[in-house]
């Protein structure tokens, strides 16, 4: 089981502390803009990189649209994570963005 915000709802908590954002989009979508310190993992690579991410730490999951961070959230929180979904994803986010 995992929690969803909205990127609007992010954007807020992004303003009063600091999170773990995971974008499981893919390498050139990351790179031509993400949220500042947010790690990379594509979601097809996500099974393979599972032990670079630590289980104590929380996640909050984030993509383009909102599908492919709800299956990353699904997996993820299967497998033991603390994990929060973006609904809508960077489609939807307006805060800070980085290259």
């Amino acid at each position: 089981m995992y929690q969803s915000i909205t990127a609007n709802d992010l954007e807020q908590e992004l303003k009063n502390s600091q999170l773990n954002i995971l974008d499981v989009r893919d390498v050139d979508a990351f790179v031509e803009g993400h949220i500042p310190d947010a790690i990379n993992i594509p979601i097809n690579e996500l099974p393979e990189k599972l032990a670079t991410l630590d289980k104590e730490q929380a996640y909050t999951i984030i993509c383009y649209a909102g599908g492919r961070s709800e299956r990353a959230s699904q997996f993820l929180a299967a497998e033991g994570f603390d994990v929060t979904n973006v609904m809508g994803g960077m489609g939807a986010f307006h805060g800070t963005v980085t290259q």
